[in-house]
């Protein structure tokens, strides 16, 4: 097994959105916002390639399917495709993906999937041959999302899922797609459904996917949120649900939004506070 985090295009959103009641004087300390209190975010996805020839990615950021205004609305970095590009100097072209397992359809983590903006051409897949491995609740919620969150969702994206026949909409702990040594656990703080991933593998040892339930380090802090989680006080139940599992494992977290960490640890200091380990910029590690 081959295991390699692959950046995607990167974003520039609203500091105090990303931090939600956490004060401006704190968390700049953490991610120094630009002129326009923006913070750098990554859209990190994680690549699985197995022994018996199957290739797996787990999300695909925000990509690069926006129109060049929305593009500058959400603060999308580069205009082409980053995810294809960086799957492309690993030896991966798109065509090569089998599965592509989605914790949510957030339009940040989901719109890698599909293909580079075209004026005048209608939204399509980017990976046509893959399976695709989705949380039942939380598709249902992109079908019919909240007035509050329905901008976060792309509404032709549940239709062109469907119309590859190769979806499976998963609401236990394992998938008949991705079979053993893949398991899930669910979480609603965020969005509804949003859905865990956990990979077995040796080294560096199992990994926690926990997507938008902690997007980067600063997010270990439990009492930090953000305003685009949908019940901030559940999450933060959940996130320390999830840490207590993986301190007690001694497992790690895969970080899809940090701009500098894409796996750690996590430890807890003198005041009982998680908090991240052994940071590794980047993955790449074969089993």
């Amino acid at each position: 097994m081959q295991i390699d985090s692959i950046r995607g295009n990167r974003q520039r959103l609203d500091g105090g959105a990303m931090f939600g009641n956490c004060p401006r004087a704190v968390w700049t300390r953490w991610s120094p916002p630009d002129d326009e209190n923006r913070i750098d975010l990554a859209c990190r996805a994680l690549l699985v390639r197995e022994a018996s020839g199957r290739t797996i990615l787990f999300e695909t950021g925000v990509g690069a399917f926006f129109a060049p205004d929305m593009r500058e609305r959400f603060g999308i970095f580069e205009a082409e495709h980053v995810l294809l590009r960086s799957l492309e100097a690993v030896g991966v072209a798109a065509s090569d993906v089998d599965v592509v397992v989605l914790s949510h359809l957030h339009f940040d983590h989901s719109g890698g999937a599909l293909a580079p903006y075209v004026d005048g051409r209608a939204l399509e897949l980017a990976f046509e041959n893959a399976h695709y491995v989705v949380g039942e609740k939380g598709y249902a919620r992109a079908t019919a999302p909240h007035p509050r969150d329905r901008a976060s969702f792309i509404p032709e994206f549940p239709a062109l899922l469907e119309a590859t026949g190769r979806v499976e909409r998963v609401s236990g702990t394992t998938s008949s797609t991705l079979g053993p040594g893949y398991s899930f656990t669910y979480t609603d703080g965020h969005t509804p459904g949003l859905m865990l991933s956990r990979i077995e593998c040796a080294d560096p040892g199992p990994i926690n996917f926990v997507s938008d339930l902690i997007p980067g380090v600063p997010w270990i802090h439990t009492p930090i949120t953000t305003g685009y989680d949908r019940y901030p006080e559940l999450l933060i139940d959940e996130k320390t649900e999830t840490l207590e599992r993986v301190v007690a494992n001694n497992e790690w977290l895969f970080l899809t939004h940090d701009p500098g960490t894409a796996i750690c640890r996590v430890t807890r200091d003198e005041r009982g506070r998680y908090k991240a380990a052994d940071e590794r910029a980047e993955l790449h590690v074969s089993n």
